[in-house]
C-alpha cells in the first residue's frame, strides 16, 4: 500500500476518534471538543496531502479514486450528523448536504462505466471550502450571541454552496446521463 493510500486509511481511522471527542465532552470533559478539532484538521490535512503526493508521484490507484472522496465524505458527513445531535445544526440541512453527495457520488460512478473521470468544479471546491471552515469554526462551540450568528451565516453559505455546486455540476455534465435514460 503505498503513502497516499496510507494516509486515506488514516483519515477513515480517525472519524470514530473524531466522533468520540466531539461528542464526549459532557463525559469526557471540556476539552474534549479541542481534541475532535486536532483530529479533524489532522484528518483535513492527509487528504490535501495524499492527493498532492498521488499526483506528484504518480501513486493514483484504483482503491484511492473509490476510498479518498469516501474517507472525506465519511469525515464531513460525520461532523454534520453530531451537529445535529447537539441540535447545533437542523436536520434538514445535513439531509440536503449528504443529499448532494450520493447525487454527485451517484453520478461519478454512472460516468466511471463510460470511463469518464468528472473532475471537481470551482463550485464545488469552493463547497468544500466553506463546509470544511464551518465545520472547523463550528466544533470548539465557543457560544455568545456573535459566534452563534457567524455560525448560522457559515452553515447557511454551506447549504447554498452545496445547491449551486450541485446545480452547476449536473449542467456541466448531462452529457454522461443523457445516453442511460
Amino acid at each position: 500500500m503505498n503513502l497516499p493510500n496510507k494516509l486515506t486509511v488514516l483519515r477513515v481511522i480517525l472519524v470514530p476518534f473524531f466522533v468520540f471527542f466531539l461528542l464526549g465532552a459532557d463525559w469526557i470533559g471540556s476539552f474534549s471538543p479541542y481534541i475532535a478539532l486536532i483530529i479533524f484538521i489532522v484528518a483535513s490535512l492527509t487528504d490535501m496531502l495524499d492527493g498532492k503526493i498521488a499526483r506528484k508521484y504518480n501513486l493514483i490507484t484504483n482503491f484511492g479514486k473509490f476510498m479518498d472522496p469516501l474517507a472525506d465524505k465519511l469525515l464531513v458527513c460525520s461532523a454534520l450528523i453530531c451537529f445535529v445531535d447537539m441540535h447545533r445544526m437542523p436536520t434538514w440541512v445535513v439531509l440536503i448536504i449528504i443529499a448532494r453527495e450520493f447525487i454527485i457520488s451517484g453520478f461519478r460512478l454512472v460516468a466511471a462505466e463510460d470511463g469518464i473521470v468528472i473532475a471537481a468544479g470551482i463550485w464545488g471546491k469552493y463547497k468544500t471550502a466553506v463546509t470544511m471552515i464551518t465545520i472547523i469554526f463550528m466544533i470548539p462551540n465557543f457560544g455568545g450571541a456573535a459566534v452563534h450568528m457567524i455560525e448560522q451565516i457559515m452553515i447557511y453559505l454551506s447549504l447554498a454552496l452545496t445547491v449551486i455546486s450541485l446545480i452547476d455540476y449536473l449542467i456541466h455534465n448531462k452529457s454522461v446521463l443523457a445516453g442511460k435514460m
